[in-house]
């Protein structure tokens, strides 16, 4: 039993994004609405980066930038490292450990389908190991 990035997306949520002209204070405030760690930032279907917290802690609050008067396509991570939804769990935890990332943006083609975080990852990974060991359990018990 290996967890795909899709099975992971189809109990997630939506995709939260703005335009790299939306300011950081107005990222922010989506991000806390929403209660995730990072958005991304696209220009219509096409995207460009990704905003997160480190993002906001390194980019904005220690270099004294106005959260207000910052637009995030100035402080976004243009480097972006991305999946598709063939990935495991386990890939995906792979990966971010490697790119010391917490958020991979899931494409499928050229289009955005998803956001997977550590979180997702490793809930994921949790939930297959649960049901090993409950396997496991079951075939102790009836041998």
């Amino acid at each position: 039993m290996t967890t795909t990035v899709r099975q992971m997306l189809s109990v997630g949520g939506a995709v939260h994004s703005m335009p790299p002209s939306a300011t950081v204070y107005d990222a922010l405030r989506l991000m806390a609405d929403t209660n995730v760690g990072a958005i991304l930032v696209m220009e219509g279907d096409h995207l460009l980066g990704i905003f997160t917290e480190r993002d906001y802690a390194r980019k904005v609050v220690l270099k004294g930038r106005n959260s207000k008067d910052t637009p995030i396509g100035e402080v976004m991570t243009g480097r972006l490292v991305t999946i598709d939804p063939t990935w495991t769990a386990d890939q995906c935890m792979a990966l971010m450990y490697e790119q010391h990332i917490r958020h991979l943006p899931v494409l499928e083609d050229t289009k955005v389908v998803g956001v997977i975080s550590i979180r997702d990852a490793v809930h994921a990974v949790v939930d297959e190991q649960r049901f090993t060991i409950r396997q496991l359990e079951n075939y102790i018990q009836n041998s």
